[in-house]
């Protein structure tokens, strides 16, 4: 089987832990082959991000267009949109255009709590979001999307995942990093099943200041693991265990002041 093709939607970090440069190193660490189509450049370093130079929405499409007519696509993953016009032609992208599975990571604050998204763009994220196979909130970005309190237990953040999935009509993997604990448990809901479409995925808690690019690099790995073995909740095991041991030897890099990233080339460094 050839390498799988990934194309990631998102924007830029200058220091290389999160947006389309973890998604590219996340790609080449799990052998798939990485494109990229630029939304947005903030100036950002691990201690936050001073300001953001977004992409127009028409040249967006254009970079997504212009490589699809050339380059068959395995798989696609969604980062950071930043404004409403974006987000509106990413979504007509995934109708008209893209022609494969789709990922989205609805980033809305950085690991160093800076705002990613306009306020006016989050209802537009939304509305993008059934459009997708599989979108991938964190705790405080599931609330947003729900309208109501970040979970503080398992059990609301099961609830949380369960209303979502099916206010979307999509497939929701809510990540549970947020929740204090001796595991971080992910939960994989889908629409219309109740209980009976709900999964935990736990993983052991990795005592880390290095968390930069957390969301990018697991939903990026979802991408490529779906578009190899075609399963969902396979999928989420393998980019799991890739981002749990990346996190474990964070600390083996040293970049910046503020939380480091992942350590995306563990296997290979």
């Amino acid at each position: 089987m050839s390498a799988p093709t990934v194309l990631s939607i998102a924007g830029s970090d200058p220091s290389g832990g999160a947006g389309i440069q973890a998604d590219l190193k996340t790609f080449s660490a799990l052998g798939a082959y990485g494109c990229a189509a630029m939304t947005a450049l903030p100036a950002q370093s691990t201690q936050g991000v001073t300001g953001i130079h977004l992409v127009p929405p028409e040249f967006v499409r254009e970079q997504v267009e212009t490589l699809v007519a050339d380059v068959p696509l395995d798989a696609v993953k969604i980062g950071m949109l930043g404004s409403v016009g974006v987000a509106e032609a990413v979504a007509d992208l995934v109708r008209e255009v893209l022609d494969c599975p789709v990922v989205l990571d609805p980033v809305m604050v950085s690991t160093a709590g800076s705002r990613l998204l306009d306020e006016d763009a989050v209802e537009a994220v939304c509305a993008l979001a059934p459009l997708a196979d599989l979108v991938t909130p964190n705790g405080p970005e599931a609330a947003v999307m729900l309208g109501v309190e970040e979970a503080r237990t398992l059990a609301e953040q099961e609830r949380q995942a369960l209303a979502l999935a099916d206010r979307l009509g999509t497939r929701v993997l809510l990540k549970g990093g947020h929740l204090p604990g001796v595991e971080s448990v992910d939960v994989l809901a889908d629409p219309g099943r109740g209980g009976a479409g709900l999964r935990a995925f736990p993983a052991p808690w990795v005592d880390t200041r290095h968390t930069h690019g957390t969301g990018c690099t697991l939903s990026s790995a979802l991408a490529t693991e779906y578009a190899r073995c075609h399963d969902w909740p396979e999928a989420v095991e393998r980019a799991k265990a890739y981002l749990t041991a990346a996190l474990q030897r964070a600390d083996e890099l040293s970049v910046g002041h503020g939380p480091g990233p992942v350590h995306h080339f563990y296997a290979w460094w």
